[in-house]
């Protein structure tokens, strides 16, 4: 497959944010829309294939060997953490961390490093594409974590004054910041 191509199977859940965005990067990826769907439907055949060995082996059959990894300590258990770089996103990396059983705990877009985070110092400074989950963690330590609508969807809820804001990311990268109805307590 490739990270070009990868990079299509993140852009389809994108899409549905996006939609310019998202064509923009498939138009400079030189792929098509058709080509966008047939790749989404290999990567699902990849890793649901028992051939393949599951999520974990679909991604390093996917974009081949990680640029890194290192073992992470999350509670009492040993995670491993793998990441690749992907054409799209330069400044970031695509990581995913696997258990002690070698299934998937988390696959996301992360900062490869966090000096190179846009400035944000309010919730209008946050712009789709240009954020992942761990920089707005960082600059709005009170946000609250709250479950996205569909796998490889994240949202959290950020309270600036007495407004509440929505900020949600598909694949860990920001998508959309949306004010919410009712004041936040």
């Amino acid at each position: 497959m490739g990270p070009d191509q990868f990079c299509l199977v993140l852009l389809r859940r994108m899409g549905d944010y996006q939609p310019d965005l998202v064509a923009d990067a498939v138009r400079d990826l030189e792929f098509t829309r058709t080509r966008m769907r047939e790749v989404n439907a290999q990567w699902q055949r990849m890793v649901r294939s028992r051939s393949v060995g599951g999520s974990g082996r679909a991604y390093r059959a996917a974009l081949g060997e990680p640029n890194g990894h290192a073992q992470r300590r999350i509670g009492d258990l040993t995670a491993d953490a793998q990441w690749w770089k992907l054409p799209l996103w330069p400044d970031l990396r695509f990581e995913i961390i696997t258990g002690p059983d070698g299934r998937v705990w988390q696959e996301w877009l992360v900062r490869a490093d966090p000096a190179t985070t846009p400035p944000v110092e309010k919730v209008a400074d946050l712009k789709p594409w240009q954020y992942v989950i761990g920089d707005v963690e960082r600059a709005f330590p009170e946000l609250r974590h709250v479950e996205g609508s569909a796998p490889s969807r994240w949202s959290s809820v950020i309270t600036e004054g007495a407004v509440g804001y929505r900020a949600d990311f598909a694949w860990g990268l920001l998508q959309d910041v949306v004010e919410l109805d009712a004041p936040t307590a």
